[in-house]
């Protein structure tokens, strides 16, 4: 107890005590509500929370708390392997694609006078623009690399079976509109395979019945690809990628609804670790290495996915010897190319994305993962072959023998969604019922 001297000049004793606590020790009623039912226990005379304790109560407040749920406690199956690291790694794409963009818009000029142009000052006169561009165009080729590998996983892990039907859905829906946003992203440049690529694959419109011709007019802004189709195809270009973002959290958020897949195919409720530190680290490790494959591109070899007619100015008057479009989208133009008649090349390139998007329903097998249905995944790999002879025969051109090969082989795609996938399934189901009763 101690003593002060009041205005009056008089003695007062003192409630306060002689030695001063510290101020994190003083507790109020609103942290005790916080802290008193929480992960720390009561808040009693002898116990209080550290300062860093009660700073990590941050994550428990609805707005951070859906990120730490999401990003940093989430329970993921311990069994993972590298293979399920591509949906990070294709986030990371996203982000490198939309930051180089919104950086290069700024001196990109949309006009068919001075677009190519303005592609050559970004490489020549910008700091840094050379980087920037490759870093952007070989960007696209990367994504859909990752892209692809993370289908094909999941496609072979069953990772479409239910109940995740709406991931993979999205998934699809993903992939058709980076396709596309990959598409009008490659008319931008204005060189030679930018102004034909664009006037074949707009022209494609022209099938749909009664109103074909004014959708094509509709999407040129004109009667030819001009300046109009330019500046709404760098518009789109600029807004999709936002779109994609978008449903890539819609994605997630489906994943994380009933969890991630594993290699095994079974549910693992009781053998999951929070998703960090654990599987960042194993995901940093893919990530260094594709950072190192990724800058190999950028540094020694930008140029090695493109096209070099894409280097001559586009020409309205002189049609390339061959249109070819970029790698990533060559077994589906193979497909279209397979069929002589137009309108059927057509639905068919559209019933490549139907087939995929109806996986779930087309899986008739009760086991889930191909690493336990040998049959299953030997038709899954010669799927794969299928796939990247298709690649392979989109860059040749329209002639003797490759228009036969590739009519063989857009056949057989189509004959492992609708044939070899369901009956596989019910084969398997019906040799494991015949296993159980003996």
């Amino acid at each position: 107890m101690s003593t002060f001297v009041n205005r009056a000049g008089a003695r007062q004793a003192s409630t306060a005590p002689t030695s001063m606590a510290p101020l994190w020790a003083s507790t109020s009623q609103e942290e005790t509500q916080a802290f008193g039912k929480g992960n720390f226990g009561p808040i009693t005379e002898g116990h209080r929370p550290a300062p860093f304790m009660r700073r990590s109560a941050l994550i428990t407040q609805p707005a951070l708390s859906v990120v730490n749920d999401h990003v940093s406690d989430y329970p993921t199956p311990s069994n993972l392997t590298y293979m399920w690291g591509f949906g990070s790694l294709a986030g990371i794409c996203l982000g490198i694609q939309i930051a180089s963009g919104i950086f290069l818009a700024m001196h990109y000029t949309p006009h068919v006078d001075l677009a190519f142009s303005s592609v050559e000052h970004i490489m020549r006169d910008v700091e840094g623009g050379w980087f920037l561009r490759y870093l952007h165009a070989n960007g696209a080729g990367m994504f859909f690399i990752v892209v692809y590998i993370h289908v094909l996983r999941g496609l072979y892990y069953g990772s479409y079976t239910s109940p995740r039907e709406l991931v993979w859905v999205l998934g699809v829906v993903l992939l058709l509109l980076m396709i596309l946003t990959a598409f009008i992203g490659y008319v931008l440049p204005w060189g030679q395979m930018s102004l034909w690529g664009a006037t074949v694959i707009t022209s494609l419109a022209s099938v749909i019945p009664v109103v074909g011709n004014d959708v094509v007019v509709w999407l040129w802004g004109g009667f030819s690809v001009d300046n109009a189709t330019l500046n709404r195809f760098f518009s789109l270009h600029y807004l999709l990628p936002f779109v994609i973002a978008g449903l890539s959290i819609l994605h997630i958020a489906a994943l994380h609804q009933y969890g991630s897949n594993n290699p095994v195919g079974v549910p693992s409720h009781t053998d999951k670790h929070p998703l960090y530190p654990l599987f960042y680290v194993k995901d940093l490790v893919a990530w260094l290495i594709f950072a190192i494959i990724f800058s190999c591109f950028v540094h020694y070899a930008p140029n090695y996915l493109g096209h070099a007619d894409n280097y001559i100015p586009a020409n309205p008057l002189s049609t390339p010897a061959h249109i070819v479009p970029e790698f990533y989208v060559l077994p589906f133009y193979a497909v279209l190319r397979s069929i002589p008649d137009k309108l059927l090349g057509v639905v068919a390139m559209i019933a490549t994305f139907v087939c995929l998007g109806l996986m779930p329903w087309l899986h008739t097998a009760s086991v889930r993962s191909n690493a336990f249905r040998p049959l299953a995944a030997m038709a899954y790999w010669s799927f794969v072959a299928t796939a990247l002879l298709l690649g392979w025969i989109g860059a040749m051109p329209v002639e003797s023998p490759y228009l036969e090969i590739g009519q063989i082989l857009t056949f057989y795609f189509f004959f492992y969604f609708l044939v070899l996938t369901p009956v596989l399934g019910r084969l398997e189901n019906l040799l494991l019922r015949w296993k159980i009763q003996e």
